[in-house]
């Protein structure tokens, strides 16, 4: 395997399977409920994880027949209790969220370990491509920064425990359902899970609107941890530190930066395009 001989994004680091352990993350035992809205993030929850399903609410005939006919069907199925209630009942459930007519009580969101996403490239024999979160706070970045990752080949996102959003309702329907099936870790330490991911060979890149080097310059088909930073603040200077190389997106016109959830979805699709997992049809 080709060593790099600067931090470039280009060439590859050396290919350690086992990370150290310095930074795990945190499963979700002992977490509160949460409650998941909208028909796509509810069916999600009851195709991925309907053992962890509690209740399904329902708002009688305000849902088409083919969607209610599969979450009645799946309920039955795996003995799921089932209310009516009214709109307002759901309304408040959701928090004011646009629900569609249904609510899924779920036990507390499992969060995985960094070893889990790792493990998941190697099973699938694909470098690895994890999504580090710097500070996100809001809930519909969030969801859609975990949709594009589904949607383009990352084998999991990273969040903070701390001073960052969590996997809520809002998440969830943000991701239309993609939190369901993603492997999500939550870290108490950006910084200290960065250099557990270089350990286990991943290079890690931080979008950063005042680099130098354009993404589509860098090489990033190898294995590869991808930093996206909060909303206007953006990567955080401690956890630039520990990034091999940062990337730019080029931009035409006079914003000078762009949503951190779109962001991230252009980086994930310059990735996905350099390893060939993308193609026109």
């Amino acid at each position: 395997m080709r060593e790099r001989s600067s931090k470039s994004g280009r060439g590859e680091r050396g290919s350690e399977e086992s990370p150290q352990r310095a930074s795990r993350g945190e499963r979700g035992g002992g977490e509160a409920s949460r409650f998941v809205y909208g028909v796509n993030p509810v069916l999600a929850a009851l195709r991925a994880r309907p053992d962890e399903v509690e209740r399904l609410f329902l708002v009688e005939g305000q849902l088409g027949a083919r969607a209610a006919g599969e979450l009645l069907s799946r309920a039955r199925e795996f003995g799921i209790r089932v209310e009516k209630v009214t709109r307002e009942r759901l309304g408040a459930l959701s928090e004011g969220g646009v629900h569609q007519g249904v609510v899924v009580e779920l036990r507390g969101f499992k969060y995985a370990e960094l070893e889990d996403l790792l493990a998941a490239a190697k099973a699938q024999g694909q470098p690895p491509l994890v999504v580090v979160l710097d500070g996100i706070q809001d809930p519909h970045n969030l969801g859609a920064i975990i949709r594009s990752a589904d949607a383009l080949g990352a084998h999991g996102v990273v969040i903070a425990k701390d001073r960052a959003v969590q996997v809520t309702g809002t998440v969830a329907k943000a991701s239309a359902g993609a939190v369901e099936h993603s492997r999500i870790a939550r870290v108490v330490n950006i910084s200290r899970a960065l250099e557990e991911l270089k350990e286990a060979g991943l290079w890690v890149a931080a979008a950063d609107v005042d680099a130098k080097e354009p993404m589509w310059s860098a090489r990033l088909d190898g294995p590869l941890a991808l930093v996206v930073g909060a909303e206007g603040a953006g990567v955080r200077d401690g956890v630039l530190k520990h990034c091999d190389f940062r990337l730019r997106i080029p931009m035409a016109g006079q914003v000078g930066s762009l949503n951190a959830s779109v962001s991230a979805g252009i980086l994930l699709y310059e990735v996905a395009r350099q390893r060939g997992t993308v193609s026109g049809r």
